[in-house]
């Protein structure tokens, strides 16, 4: 056994959180630990396979733990046990770092960002099978990455990180670091911009002179990290621009945002240093149909287009799909995120209208005030219900949008924007919206 895979055996582990993460990492770990689970929600002990490794919160105080091993969900400063992990915060490690330490010969692609890390590791995962590697997609997207089998030398990894992963991680390096953007999301957690940057750069920092980090040249929060030099990795600045005439070929309406388009633009910078054929990967991007719920087209004829864009918990995450439409009923709402901004100007509104639902509506008219024209609703359904008489009535022949992007937590109404998701959908099939737009021509 390596030096590295010493670190985590015969150790006392507590794993905290016994989502599909922390039971992943129990079950790697098992074999050549002591093992102990916790969770703050007690149903988590449902599960019998478990129960006898479940230890109380009044017993771990008295535990001489030498990692405490947390899932993302965690928030370790309103946790129950957050005094617990301030006191030990140098024990805590990740899955990635646990990961890291027995595959360092593997190559790692890892992808963060605030918004589009799910689709650009989806694609950049399917041109690496395409091009006959062994990739295997995993992270918060996909399998966690301890449940991953038969691993080989080549085999390479595509990880989705989020910040959580990255900031409470010990040990964890990778070959290709790509940071996407970064606009204000999960203070909350964080606490200050300034937090959540740095955990984001932290991929950067813990690189080697052999790694490469991808970065958005145009991020005015990253390239203010890039201005401090404190890292060995050689820095790749990718300008969209650069990218203009692939654009051309892009005939896959996914693509139409301005964020789609800056992310494809990482993904060609990366295939081009692996020596991979762009025309190739045009192909499988314009075959490529999109991860459900996020900018997911629903419908697109008749001078009518339909998007599910439940992933958006933002405005940062939203406002770049307005630059590609004509005329948008917006429905939004939502549990708002601390310090996030509606950056849009007056001026760029004219083509918006936004029909906010939810408890929470006062978060979003403060936004809109002055801005746009909005109204609201009580809940989903009657938002949706009163954007499609508009439309059924409209007399222009401008391109009509509703566009599904709550730009907010979904932790209000849904379990999360899955759920959020799938009952949009419902929502449709519900009120035979298709049937009623066919009818209008």
């Amino acid at each position: 056994m390596s030096h590295t895979k010493n670190i985590f055996y015969k150790k006392k582990i507590l794993i905290y959180g016994m989502g599909k993460t922390g039971l992943s990492s129990y079950n790697y770990l098992k074999k050549d630990n002591e093992i102990k689970l916790y969770d703050d929600n007690k149903k988590a002990l449902n599960n019998r396979d478990y129960k006898s490794f479940y230890i109380e919160k009044n017993k771990i105080l008295n535990f001489k733990f030498d990692y405490i091993l947390i899932s993302p969900g965690i928030n370790i400063y309103s946790c129950n046990l957050k005094k617990y992990l301030k006191k030990n915060s140098k024990k805590i490690v990740t899955d990635l770092d646990i990961f890291y330490l027995n595959n360092s010969k593997n190559k790692i692609i890892t992808i963060t960002g605030t918004n589009g890390k799910s689709t650009t590791a989806k694609i950049l995962n399917l041109i690496l099978k395409k091009h006959k590697r062994d990739s295997r997609l995993c992270g918060n997207i996909g399998n966690p990455i301890l449940s991953q089998k038969n691993i080989s030398q080549k085999t390479i990894f595509v990880i989705e990180a989020s910040s959580y992963q990255i900031a409470y991680s010990k040990f964890f390096k990778t070959n290709y670091a790509l940071i996407l953007n970064i606009s204000p999301d999960h203070l909350e957690r964080h606490g200050s911009m300034k937090n959540y940057v740095s955990a984001k750069f932290k991929l950067v920092i813990n690189q080697s002179k052999k790694d490469f980090a991808y970065i958005n040249g145009k991020d005015k929060y990253l390239q203010n990290k890039i201005k401090k030099k404190k890292f060995f990795s050689k820095i790749i600045n990718v300008n969209p621009q650069e990218f203009s005439k692939f654009k051309e070929k892009i005939k896959n309406p996914y693509f139409l945002s301005k964020s789609n388009i800056e992310n494809l633009s990482f993904i060609i910078s990366l295939a081009r240093k692996l020596n991979f054929k762009i025309n190739r990967i045009i192909k499988i991007i314009n075959k490529f149909k999109g991860l459900k719920y996020r900018q997911q087209i629903i419908y697109h004829k008749n001078k009518i287009t339909i998007i599910n864009d439940s992933k958006a918990t933002s405005f940062a995450s939203t406002i770049n799909i307005f630059k590609s439409l004509k005329k948008v009923f917006w429905l939004v709402g939502g549990i708002g995120k601390v310090g996030d901004k509606f950056q849009l100007k007056k001026n760029e509104c004219k083509n918006i209208n936004a029909y906010i639902y939810g408890k929470n509506n006062n978060f979003f008219i403060k936004k809109f005030k002055n801005k746009l024209e909005y109204k609201c609703f009580k809940d989903l359904k009657t938002a949706l219900k009163q954007v499609l008489k508009e439309i059924i009535n409209s007399r222009n022949d401008l391109h009509k949008t509703i566009l599904f992007s709550p730009s907010a937590a979904s932790f209000d109404s849904f379990k999360n924007f899955e759920e959020r998701g799938e009952y949009f959908n419902f929502l449709l099939k519900k009120y035979k919206v298709k049937d009623a737009i066919n009818a209008i021509k």
